[in-house]
């Protein structure tokens, strides 16, 4: 680090030496504007003003005279823009922008047919800060059971419409918000005082048809402005209600295990461990299965924004926004039980590639089940996102002005009910699988009757699932800026300032892990009649698209309803003080708490052909982080309540408390190479800050007990020590503005990121609740044993990539865009991740490997027809493959959990398209169609990484089909 912070170090002092600022780029001036020339301190530069912009091409040179106004690197998308693209979120909007990539979910839990999450030049979409006009926003993910939490914010929150520009900083400024290492996002709204008329209204109604469902429902939005003819007191109030059906059809795999020692098929391959080993290094797919999901989604909302200008050098504005997703959805897989019950089969024949058995004929064994079968249901699941803001804007004088806002965001994410049944299938019967390399799903058979209810080959399993799951994320601050101007000052054309507080709180209070009621006086032995007749089959064209050879078809499975009816009869989801049937499950609930502060300090500077900025800004922060365990891990901790059945010994809170503070330098320059100002080059040095992500610092540290004194067990945990990131970043570019619509620029990039995260592994002795409680112990004697646990720890990582940006008028009517990103990232250092037999993988450690969410290659194609009444766009965009996260390896039949695999999204592109027609100034027509290509998911692991003698193997496929939508916008 010393060689990169004294490259940083030279490259500002040089800054200092420089002259000159154009500050264009903050956000209050970008809403809904475009350029003019004016006098600011003695001399010509180029401001942004308020105007109408009507059309892709008005607003495509926008976003190009924006981006050539900034001092800093951003990439813009503006209004217009933004409506004539095809485009139903926001992070739709900017899957266009060079160094751009858009992700379709969260995490492991599979893409959809909807960009879900946003980040800037191949890093991992919590390293990117979003706000919306420059504060924070908080938000939730519908999906939360399982504890943890991402500081990425779900673009599904924010559709399109209330969007006026959406500007995507590159570099940094001492002015802005840290929290993004590789950036940051600000999505910019409208504001009343800069409508044109003392009355507007638009509205849009419509319909989206998902062709995988074969569903149709409704779209609406709309939006009334008033402000009075004095152009000083305005009000602007905007609502949206969208709902969609959503059918994923998938197959899964849910992770890899291996070959116990001494397991009957271990016997029959000829496999033995090496040195006392538990595990022969042969590893086989846990559950290929056939995985339906369907869920309708509603996405609903409001904003309003009074604006009051109250003198006239001093304005307030009150701004106010909610959107709520509904996401009730049904998941079901049924699947094939390699995971438990393979290891004690007989194979018919067999295929083996290496250490992974690619394939199994199983013989039908009299009682034994060979298959298992869950169907989940979660009615009012939802996310959530809002925030209300008072800003003042208070011009003291010519020279010296200053901006004050307080304000509040809250986010939720909503597991409340998952109505579920696990039944066990294939009573007696032979099965099968067969793999078919990366790009193909599995070839595989469960005999007997799959496609209606039989109690006599299933019978319940288990009966699973958290209830009661709430995620809370809130952020309260208050911030204060100033910005002072010289006159004839020189070389320094103004001074920013200001300061900034907030306290951010991220909690899972609750959460309820059902299981059956043993209790109740039913047989739950197979065979059993207790059960209603099968409710529905899966559809007859499901997985077609998938490409699968062989898999079972016509499905059976219960309806939503008759679950919850087999749910609120057969479970128990009681909490109670008694440990022995308490139901509360601490694993999912944790606590959060920063206090945030930053001051900064950012001289702008103008000169004759150049312009620039450069600044400190220190950032202090004070965790307190809470998380749970059965055992004690910190100092600092309390026993927890209420009981819970899982922990009958009890669990625990374990506090840390941590402080930090950093110094961020950055500094921006921008040199126009040629008279006119149409080629620019540019330079940028910074460091920024991005704190870790809750569900690293906290969240439950889980145990699997070793069954005999002696016997190492394993586990998983957060790391509360993470420090945060800090990265070191360099940025230059070259733009060539050849045209009122064209651009041709390249730019290179560099981040060195100090104190990343990879997964590794810490030992630590732990009460043993299994030999504490067991039959051997009556007197429940406390049995502590050692444990291998994986963690996350802090590693070193390095990006640095090139972005290529080409935008082409051809004609009048005509334009093209070409860009391409390349990105090279990977991580360093850390603890050593082992084998399956707890020994040291040698040469293989944490760190070693990708970034998080780094594709190599990301590519856009678009290009767009308008005239006077008709306007048409297609986009092509593709993302090479990315390191998407961590799942656990099994070991089969044992239920050890052993090393991390790491998980991988495969390449993939997506086609969409949009056309509109204008009938007048009033009324005007659009379609959108998403995903043409219906882009086929992949996802695969690679136990190479873990040292596990196995190289990429499959791990999921999905398809979510197309999306058709049809809309009448109108303008009063």
């Amino acid at each position: 680090m010393s060689h990169r912070k004294t490259l940083l170090a030279a490259s500002i002092v040089a800054g200092l030496c420089l002259s000159g600022a154009l500050n264009a780029q903050d956000s209050s001036q970008a809403t809904g504007t475009t350029t003019k020339t004016s006098k600011q301190d003695g001399k010509q530069v180029k401001q942004l003003a308020a105007v109408t912009v009507v059309g892709i091409r008005n607003s495509e040179a926008l976003s190009l005279d924006t981006k050539q106004a900034a001092d800093s690197h951003v990439e813009v998308v503006s209004a217009e823009d933004i409506g004539r693209l095809p485009a139903k979120n926001v992070a739709d909007t900017i899957a266009q922008l060079p160094g751009v990539n858009i992700a379709d979910a969260a995490g492991a839990e599979g893409g959809f047919d909807e960009a879900d999450r946003a980040s800037i030049r191949g890093s991992a979409p919590s390293l990117t800060l979003t706000t919306l006009n420059g504060h924070a926003v908080a938000s939730g993910d519908w999906f939360i059971t399982g504890g943890g939490g991402t500081r990425s914010v779900s673009y599904a929150m924010f559709p399109s419409e209330i969007v006026s520009q959406v500007v995507v900083h590159k570099s940094s400024e001492a002015r802005l918000l840290e929290g993004g290492a590789a950036g940051s996002i600000d999505i910019i709204t409208r504001k009343p005082l800069e409508f044109d008329k003392p009355f507007s209204a638009e509205g849009s109604v419509g319909g989206v048809y998902s062709d995988l469902p074969g569903k149709t429902k409704p779209q609406f939005s709309g939006l009334v402005n008033w402000k009075n003819s004095d152009n000083t007191f305005g009000v602007m109030a905007q609502a949206f209600y969208e709902e969609r059906s959503l059918q994923r059809n998938g197959q899964e795999m849910l992770g890899y295990s291996y070959i116990p020692t001494g397991s009957a098929v271990a016997t029959q391959l000829g496999l033995t461990g090496q040195n006392g080993s538990k595990s022969t290094g042969v590893f086989y797919p846990n559950l290929p299965g056939a995985a339906l999901f369907t869920q309708t989604r509603k996405r609903k909302g409001a904003s309003i924004d009074i604006e009051w200008k109250a003198l006239d050098n001093l304005t307030f504005n009150l701004d106010g926004f909610y959107s709520k997703m509904d996401a009730t959805d049904y998941n079901r897989n049924y699947m094939l039980r390699l995971r438990d019950k393979l290891p004690g089969d007989t194979l018919s024949s067999y295929t083996r590639n290496g250490n992974v058995l690619t394939g199994a004929v199983m013989e039908g064994q009299t009682g034994v089940s060979q298959g298992i079968y869950d169907m989940i249901s979660r009615p009012g699941e939802s996310e959530s996102s809002s925030y209300i803001t008072l800003d003042a804007d208070w011009q003291v004088n010519s020279n010296l002005n200053f901006k004050f806002q307080g304000g509040t965001t809250r986010g939720t994410g909503n597991t409340p009910t998952q109505d579920i049944m696990e039944m066990d299938t294939g009573y007696d019967q032979g099965a099968s699988y067969a793999m078919n390399g990366l790009g193909k799903p599995f070839d595989w058979t469960l005999g007997g009757v799959n496609n209606t209810y039989n109690p006599a080959t299933t019978g319940l399993d288990w009966i699973f699932g958290d209830q009661d799951v709430h995620v809370v994320d809130k952020e309260h601050w208050f911030q204060a800026d100033g910005e002072f101007d010289f006159d004839d000052a020189g070389a320094l054309s103004s001074l920013q300032f200001g300061g900034r507080y907030a306290k951010h709180t991220h909690n899972s209070p609750t959460a309820i892990a059902q299981g059956p009621n043993w209790a109740s006086d039913v047989s739950f032995a197979q065979g059993a009649t207790i059960y209603p007749p099968s409710g529905g089959n899966y559809p007859s064209s499901f997985a077609s698209d998938l490409g699968v050879g062989q898999m079972p078809s016509g499905i059976w499975y219960w309806t939503p309803a008759q679950l919850a009816q087999l749910n609120a009869k057969y479970a128990n989801r009681a909490v109670t003080d008694d440990p022995g049937t308490s139901r509360f499950y601490p694993n999912d609930i944790y606590a959060m708490t920063e206090k945030n502060s930053a001051v900064y300090l950012q001289a702008n500077f103008v000169g004759d052909r150049w312009s620039g900025n450069v600044g400190l800004r220190y950032v202090g922060t004070n965790e307190d982080i809470g998380y749970t365990s059965p055992g004690i891990q910190e100092t600092d901790h309390r026993a927890g309540s209420p009981a819970s059945a899982f922990y009958p010994a009890g669990w625990y809170w374990n506090y840390y408390k941590h402080h930090y503070g950093k110094l961020l330098p950055s500094l921006n320059v921008k040199f126009n190479l040629n008279d006119d100002g149409s080629l620019l080059a540019r330079f940028a040095a910074s460091q920024t800050l991005t704190r870790q992500d809750y569900g690293q610092l906290a969240g439950f540290l889980g145990l699997n007990d070793p069954q005999a004194p002696g016997v190492e067990g394993s586990g998983s945990g957060p790391n509360p020590r993470l420090k945060p990131i800090l990265s070191t970043n360099f940025d230059a570019s070259l733009e060539w503005y050849f045209a009122k619509r064209g651009l041709l620029s390249l730019s290179v990039y560099q981040m060195d990121l100090n104190n990343y995260y990879d997964y590794g592994t810490t030992s630590g002795t732990y009460l043993n609740n299994y030999l504490t409680y067991g039959v051997g112990n009556p007197s429940h004697t406390p049995i502590y044993s050692n444990y291998l646990v994986s963690i996350p720890v802090n590693v070193n990582g390095n990006l640095k990539g090139v972005e290529l940006n080409w935008v082409q008028p051809i004609g009048e009517h005509f334009g093209t865009q070409v860009n391409y990103t390349y990105s090279n990232g990977h991580s360093s250092g850390g603890t050593y991740l082992y084998n399956a037999d707890g020994t040291a993988a040698s040469g293989v450690s944490a760190g070693n490997r990708p970034l998080f969410g780094t594709s190599r290659d990301t590519v856009n194609l678009s290009g767009f027809y308008e005239d006077s009444h008709w306007n048409a766009r297609i986009n092509y965009t593709y993302r090479s493959s990315f390191y998407d996260g961590m799942m656990p390896v099994t070991a089969g039949g044992l239920g050890n959990t052993m090393p991390l695999l790491p998980y991988y999204q495969a390449g993939t592109g997506y086609l969409s398209f949009s056309a509109g027609y204008r009938l007048n100034d009033h009324v005007s027509f659009s379609f959108d169609a998403m995903n043409l290509n219906n882009p086929k998911l992949r996802y695969y692991v690679n136990g190479a990484q873990a040292g596990l003698g196995f190289g990429k193997v499959p791990e999921a496929f999905y398809t979510n089909g197309r999306q058709y939508y049809l809309t009448a916008n109108f303008k009063f």
